[in-house]
């Protein structure tokens, strides 16, 4: 069964900011960043391969929150910041309205290598920086904690799956075929071949008002993706108005159904 969400602690900082990773931690990163970019090979978006390289990730040793959120924020003005394991709702969308991106900084340990029910620090710094390299995504994520923050509460659970279909699950089209850009998709082994290799999951084309209509389960592999042609669209579609989206969707009801849990974990 792998660690609860109890067992994982975030590192406190040394005075000058840096955390310190044993050698079996960085050993583990090293060895999930290396399985992992194999995976990715042509199965993950241009524009994340170009991001990886802009922070510099390595397989040598857990990046430095300072490090990648200094380059970050020479790439599009985002940072990184370090936050709890897990953190409320509103404090997540105003780090984000802030142009910065909450990050856990703890390590998987060997036992839940393969599947993590919590954000651990590959999944934030390698699943979702190298995106936030790019300008319109980075737009978008900012504009989308502004927004989450502005509305009534009842329509905060509708933008949580817009974030969740889109940040986390996001496919996008490109001359080569679909391309993973969704960090849940990008830091998993087992969801980033099953995304684009199986003929399984349904896939969508983008739009706002099947998204509000999606059930999503966090632990088992999403039924459906939704495709977008360019992070411009996202940009355009969180700037423009969606609370009508939203009351639309909540008339016409989910189109799928909450799927049942699993007798064990898929991933």
């Amino acid at each position: 069964m792998g660690h609860h969400g109890s067992t994982y602690e975030s590192k406190i900082p040394d005075t000058n900011g840096l955390y310190h990773y044993t050698r079996s931690e960085n050993e583990i990163w090293g060895d999930l960043i290396t399985r992992q970019n194999q995976i990715l090979e042509g199965r993950v978006c241009d524009e994340f391969v170009r991001g990886k390289e802009i922070l510099g990730l390595n397989n040598r040793q857990v990046p430095q929150l300072k490090e990648v959120s200094e380059r970050l924020f020479e790439a599009t003005g985002f940072g990184v910041q370090s936050v709890p394991a897990v953190i409320p709702p509103k404090d997540f969308f105003s780090i984000l309205a802030n142009r910065r991106f909450p990050a856990a900084t703890f390590i998987r340990v060997r036992e839940d290598f393969d599947y993590i029910q919590e954000p651990d620090v590959f999944h934030e710094i390698y699943g979702h920086c190298p995106m936030l390299t790019n300008k319109s995504f980075a737009d978008y994520v900012q504009e989308y904690g502004k927004l989450a923050l502005s509305v009534e509460k009842q329509y905060m659970w509708p933008l949580q799956r817009l974030f969740w279909f889109t940040v986390e699950f996001g496919l996008i089209k490109t001359n080569q075929g679909n391309r993973i850009y969704g960090a849940g998709l990008a830091s998993s082994s087992g969801e980033a071949i099953y995304s684009m290799d199986s003929q399984k999951p349904t896939i969508m084309e983008f739009d706002p008002l099947n998204i509000f209509r999606t059930n999503y389960r966090i632990d088992i592999y999403q039924p459906i993706y939704y495709v977008i042609n360019s992070f411009e669209q996202l940009f355009e579609t969180i700037t423009s108005d969606l609370i009508p989206v939203i009351d639309e969707a909540k008339k016409l009801g989910n189109i799928n159904p909450v799927p049942a849990p699993p007798d064990h974990k898929t991933h």
